[in-house]
């Protein structure tokens, strides 16, 4: 995975504040030859173009393109009397993000009104270039779009003033809001190879075309082609503007050559530290993370939650399943005090995975790489299907992305859930601290909990891959409904630990699974 990726997050971020505008005559955008346009016409294009010889997409002049760095890109910006609906025609104006740096890819974009497709050619004069920077001197003949924002509706308060709610640019990355107004972790289109001893390969969204939505609530839908040296892809995102977003994806892929690992709907994120772990005293602030947990919900219906790690080492964990109900990556530490960070990590969305129709069997894979420092994405998660990718191969997928506060079946799901995992010196408190002990403490919250009768106590079952458990025990949370489960493990050696644990009482289970892979410290 590209650890670089969080760098260009962050030049993308210095955009988002955006200023006060000018109003001016409308101008407007320059417009290629109509040409017709439809989701059949796209899947036949994306199968046309997987049988010729993959073309990286245009790269006009990369030694001024390097230039633009994060300063330099945050001058570029596009004037909003030239955002794609901006006036009038559609209830979301298109805005479009310039090459830079980190972006440094051609990419094209389309208007599609009543079955025709035009093409938006670039102009120097749609953003705001200042006379000495590097963007004055690309070619005149080339297009320098890198990407684009789906702004807030027109149609209620000034978009102008406001960030936009969905973005892509970058490779296949996009990402949105969620429920609490932030932004926070990514998507992809695609994932090839993630944590392999070899190169990952990032394929590219190179076009996309842009559909009008005529009224308030109705989604914006946009196509995009998919394309890279091992596939190609037409993709449809039906996106919806709700409390947080939700977006429905269709995606037709055709297979160019071998795929190794190949990540159906993949998640992209950051966990620096916890509240657990050896890196808890590498910043003065207590936790830094986008999200702090993989939540499954598999096919046979068990419901596990995964807390995130950030190894010594790169690290991938397989979930096997077959049609699994959904998946995802959370931030379910929303206390601010947790954080105590201006960047709003409390308020980071979480992104939920559900999928449609039968995906078969295969494994949710997630990867965990190292870092040290908050600027780089380390984690990823994904869907691998059983059966391998060959070239000359098709293969179609649907599922709905939830950009949310919490995974969309909570707080209707019965069992509780995890919402904080500690760890600490293991032993009794008064007696002395054994060595190499470690104790775990899990907190749990739900309404399974709240009906537990004065004086009982749930029963904390724990199985672990190796090491001795000991020290079982539940307490409630005083003045909350919470329960919490803690143990102790003694284990040698520096491999990894796979512990699983949930409360019942009288056989019946209360809480989702918590899965968690322990790294002894060395």
């Amino acid at each position: 995975m590209n650890l670089s990726r969080r760098q260009s997050l962050a030049a993308l971020g210095a955009l988002l504040t955006l200023p006060s505008w000018a109003h001016a005559q409308t101008p407007a955008l320059r417009l290629g030859p109509a040409r017709p346009f439809d989701w059949g016409w796209l899947i036949d294009h994306a199968k046309a173009r997987a049988g010729q010889p993959y073309s990286e997409p245009p790269r006009p002049a990369p030694e001024l393109v390097e230039q633009i760095d994060y300063d330099a890109h945050g001058k570029l910006r596009l004037k909003p009397d030239y955002a794609l609906w901006g006036q009038e025609g559609s209830v979301y104006p298109i805005t479009f993000v310039h090459m830079g740096r980190y972006f440094p890819k051609s990419i094209r974009m389309h208007k599609v009104e009543s079955g025709q497709a035009q093409e938006v050619l670039y102009d120097t004069d749609y953003f705001t270039v200042p006379a000495d920077h590097p963007a004055q001197g690309l070619p005149p003949e080339s297009s320098a779009f890198a990407g684009f924002w789906v702004q807030e509706s027109r149609r209620s308060g000034d978009w102008r003033q406001r960030e936009p709610w969905v973005t892509f640019v970058g490779a296949s990355y996009f990402r949105s809001v969620g429920a609490l107004g932030q932004v926070g972790l990514s998507a992809r289109g695609i994932a090839l190879n993630v944590g392999d001893p070899g190169p990952e390969e990032f394929p590219d969204f190179t076009q996309f075309w842009f559909t009008p939505t005529v009224r308030e609530g109705d989604p914006q839908i946009v196509y995009a082609l998919l394309e890279g040296p091992s596939l190609t892809g037409a993709y449809r995102f039906v996106m919806s503007r709700q409390r947080g977003v939700v977006m429905e994806v269709e995606k037709r892929l055709f297979i160019r050559n071998d795929i190794a690992r190949l990540g159906i709907a993949p998640l992209t994120s950051m966990f620096w530290y916890g509240e657990y772990g050896e890196q808890r005293l590498m910043d003065w602030r207590p936790e830094v993370h986008d999200s702090d947990g993989l939540a499954l919900w598999t096919g046979a219906g068990e419901r596990i939650w995964r807390p995130l790690n950030n190894p010594r080492r790169p690290i991938t964990s397989s979930f096997q399943d077959r049609d699994p109900l959904g998946y995802g990556l959370s931030q379910r530490d929303r206390d601010y005090d947790h954080y105590l960070d201006g960047v709003n990590y409390h308020h980071r969305p979480t992104c939920w995975i559900e999928p449609l129709g039968s995906w078969g069997s295969g494994a949710v894979q997630l990867v965990e790489l190292p870092t040290d420092d908050e600027i780089h994405d380390n984690i990823v998660a994904y869907w691998m299907p059983s059966e391998p990718a060959r070239a000359g191969s098709s293969l179609t997928y649907r599922y709905r992305l939830h950009w949310d506060e919490f995974e969309p079946f909570y707080p209707v799901v019965e069992l509780a859930r995890c919402v904080a995992t500690r760890t600490g010196r293991g032993g009794e408190a008064g007696k002395p601290r054994p060595p190499g002990v470690v104790k775990f403490a899990i907190e749990f919250d739900g309404a399974s909990l709240a009906d537990i009768p004065w004086g009982a106590r749930p029963e904390v079952v724990v199985t672990a891959s190796r090491g001795e458990v000991s020290l079982t025990r539940s307490d409630p949370v005083w003045y909350t409904p919470r329960w919490l489960a803690s143990f102790d493990l003694t284990v040698s050696g520096d491999e990894p630990v796979e512990l699983r644990c949930y409360m019942e009482l009288e056989g019946k289970t209360l809480t989702e699974n918590w899965h968690y892979q322990y790294h002894p410290a060395t």
